[in-house]
């Protein structure tokens, strides 16, 4: 069941909005940001320019260099008294990407957030064990205040503490886990160190995200919790958690509340828009945003974009899941490559464990990449024997060979408990 009407509205009713709030958006943007104004000045392209989406390819892209140029507020379209709320993303390079809200952007998150969380198929009533982590951070706040919207009870432990949670999820009888993919099973490992199986705890669905998830991965993590696996997107840049989400119907695809994020894809390279099912880099433009209208966000996110209307009856267009990010691109001695790539390849062993990294080094100036992954805790495949399957399977599947490979032994990898999961490490 939807959250909204809108989700399921025709077509023409949804394009109709969209246009509408376009225009609003754009006058907006240009009559309260000076960014905005002196960049639509520079493309020659006004306000009025604009009456529909499809006008839209006329606006300049914003990027997170933008973002980081204008920090701290350069980009805010109304006055501090009018700032109810400011997050900022993890600064990872450089400055971090200041974002800020009113009371209406919050009403709008948090409407958008339950209607995810309502399509995940967590019910008013149903307990959400909150894993994210609170503070500037997006993801822990946002969550909150969707599944208070929804009418659900939340559970705010946040990020870390893992024996903790594995407590609570079995004590408070917790209907749904949200948190990152990789954080899911690493609380499925402390479980069973703690002489708990997870899969026999009432949580039904875990609703993952902040990071891509292969669908080997998500495969690990229904196994292994016993769960439904949703995958929720969404950037601190656009509004945070909730611009899209997979339903539990179909799991096929994240619906995009287009009525508040209007998405194109073009290609990393040329900024050029691309048909629909063509894999490239997303952009969104946010149509309803009164603290931080953004035109043309390059999200850096692979996807690809279909208006068929899903199984579960929503007419909204699906993004697929993110494969990878642009700027995640890996290149060896000419070979391109992304993790995620890697990690599919990888995971198809049953005898390793979802836990891997990559290292790049730089000797004698030629490129160089070893893989580290560990050996599954109950297996008895000889590792020498594992190790070349899988140096065979990456060379046939992806034309490349690492330069080393090793096996080690199970949690040997460093674990993340708070925030997102790092696989490379460059050291060139």
């Amino acid at each position: 069941m939807s959250y909204t009407q809108t989700e399921t509205a025709p077509r023409s009713e949804i394009r109709a909005l969209q246009n509408e709030r376009l225009r609003e958006t754009v006058r907006h943007a240009y009559d309260n940001v000076a960014f905005y104004r002196d960049e639509l000045d520079a493309a020659g392209v006004s306000p009025d320019d604009i009456q529909t989406v499809d006008d839209i390819r006329q606006l300049p892209f914003t990027t997170k260099e933008d973002f980081r140029a204008e920090y701290p507020d350069g980009l805010f379209a109304v006055d501090d008294a009018d700032v109810c709320r400011i997050h900022a993303s993890s600064g990872t390079t450089g400055k971090p990407k200041i974002v800020s809200y009113t009371d209406e952007d919050v009403a709008v998150w948090s409407e958008v957030v339950a209607r995810s969380l309502a399509a995940a198929g967590v019910e008013p009533g149903d307990t959400v064990q909150n894993g994210y982590g609170y503070g500037l951070f997006t993801g822990g706040l946002g969550l909150h205040y969707g599944i208070e919207e929804l009418g659900a009870t939340v559970i705010p432990i946040g990020g870390g503490q893992t024996q903790r949670q594995v407590e609570l999820l079995q004590d408070l009888e917790s209907d749904a886990l949200s948190c990152t993919p990789s954080y899911s099973l690493y609380l499925a490992e402390t479980a069973a160190e703690m002489g708990i199986d997870v899969a026999d705890l009432p949580v039904s669905t875990v609703i993952f995200g902040a990071e891509p998830c292969t669908n080997p991965m998500r495969e690990e993590i229904e196994d292994r919790l016993g769960v439904t696996g949703i995958d929720i997107y969404g950037l601190s840049e656009i509004i945070g958690p909730g611009v899209s989400v997979e339903c539990h119907d179909a799991q096929d695809g994240l619906h995009i509340w287009e009525d508040h994020f209007y998405p194109e894809v073009v290609d990393p390279t040329t900024g050029e828009p691309l048909p629909e099912g063509e894999e490239g880099e997303l952009v969104l433009t946010t149509l309803s945003k009164e603290a931080l209208p953004v035109l043309r966000y390059r999200t850096g996110d692979l996807t690809t974009l279909t208006t068929e209307k899903c199984a579960c009856g929503r007419t909204m267009v699906r993004m697929d899941n993110v494969t990878g990010r642009a700027d995640d691109l890996i290149i060896v001695r000419g070979v391109n490559l992304y993790p995620s790539e890697i990690e599919d390849v990888v995971l198809e062993f049953d005898s390793v464990a979802p836990y891997y990294r990559i290292d790049l080094y730089r000797e004698d100036n030629l490129d160089r990449l070893e893989l580290t992954i560990e050996h599954e805790t109950d297996s008895e495949a000889d590792r020498n024997e594992l190790r070349d399957r899988i140096l065979t399977r990456l060379e046939n599947v992806l034309s490349f060979t690492p330069d080393e490979l090793e096996l080690v032994d199970p949690g040997s990898i460093e674990r993340t408990e708070v925030g997102k999961v790092k696989r490379v490490y460059d050291h060139r």
